[in-house]
């Protein structure tokens, strides 16, 4: 089986290269080689290598520039997945899409379901948005990721940021009254895995027609908290650890002492329960996922054996 890879260097595509190898052969592609700006050098690039899986981990990250230049954001994260499911859907490839929490208004008291309606309030969920809607055109057959407040142990990130804060000042200000489920990049990138294999049979590793659904799935870690109580657990597991010197005081605020260009939804925790039910993935707590994550990350091989294929789907 081949697949292609879009975004390797990212958070989330960095960890699918190693998920993914198990499964087939890998054409990993960056901004160098693949520019999501370009859509003809897309259909170019899928058309020379052939895949039977497109998994697309590229995307305009940067919130609040895309309030200056949404036509970039729409362009990368709207009309190119669209060219992408085009291209699927042209030669018979399974799309796996990554999309955000961002698309809702956060105005919800419970967590956000598939089902519930959308509402970006940005310039970047507007995008992303675009994106679902442009494939869901196509004759395409995706599976759409929804994942939220994405960290990694590399590139940037809220974890990064506040590691490197917490060192540089006395105090830290930090946002109290967002909520939503910090998901280790790796976490996803496994459980995308495992999504995956379950939907090949193990001795062709070749796509089932009869497996794939064009499905919209919430793929993130258990229980919420706020921007400020994810960045006290990351001060308080650097002060377990030591050797990090003196740490800064945190301070909570509510987001209007904190303006930025683009608006956040205030509530944005998905429910995961349609993956779970589908697929026998389940991800941990935010925090158990963050202690895996500073602490021994080889734990995470037999944590995911245990947790993400622990279960088959349900028969259909």
């Amino acid at each position: 089986m081949k697949i292609l890879l879009t975004g390797k260097d990212g958070q989330i595509g960095w960890e699918l290269q190693r998920t993914l190898a198990p499964l087939g052969v890998i054409g990993a592609f960056g901004r160098d080689r693949l520019d999501l700006r370009d859509l003809e050098q897309v259909r170019t690039v899928v058309r020379d290598f052939a895949p039977d899986v497109i998994v697309n981990a590229a995307a305009y990250t940067a919130v609040d520039q895309a309030e200056s230049e949404p036509q970039v954001a729409d362009q990368v994260n709207g009309l190119a997945p669209g060219v992408l499911a085009e291209e699927a859907a042209a030669r018979g490839a399974l799309l796996i899409h990554y999309s955000t929490d961002y698309v809702f208004a956060g105005t919800s008291r419970r967590p956000y379901t598939e089902e519930d309606a959308t509402g970006p309030l940005s310039a970047y969920g507007r995008s992303k948005l675009l994106g679902e809607t442009a494939v869901a055109a196509t004759a395409a057959q995706p599976l759409i990721f929804h994942t939220a407040w994405v960290y990694a142990t590399r590139g940037r990130n809220f974890l990064r940021t506040i590691q490197r804060l917490a060192r540089e000042r006395e105090e830290l200000a930090v946002v109290d009254d967002q909520r939503g489920a910090p998901t280790w990049a790796r976490m996803i990138a496994d459980a995308t895995a495992a999504v995956l294999a379950k939907l090949l049979p193990p001795e062709q590793r070749e796509p089932l027609p009869g497996a794939r659904r064009c499905r919209l799935y919430h793929l993130t870690c258990a229980d919420e908290t706020s921007w400020f109580g994810f960045a006290s657990a990351i001060i308080d597991r650097m002060r377990w650890e030591g050797g990090w010197g003196r740490l800064a005081t945190l301070r909570p605020i509510p987001t209007a002492q904190y303006p930025t260009k683009a608006l956040r939804p205030r509530y944005s925790v998905l429910s995961n329960t349609r993956i779970e039910h589908e697929f026998g993935v389940v991800l941990p707590r935010w925090d158990e996922a963050l202690d895996l994550c500073l602490g021994d990350e080889s734990a995470w091989g037999s944590y995911a054996r245990g947790r993400i294929d622990h279960r088959q789907p349900p028969a259909q």
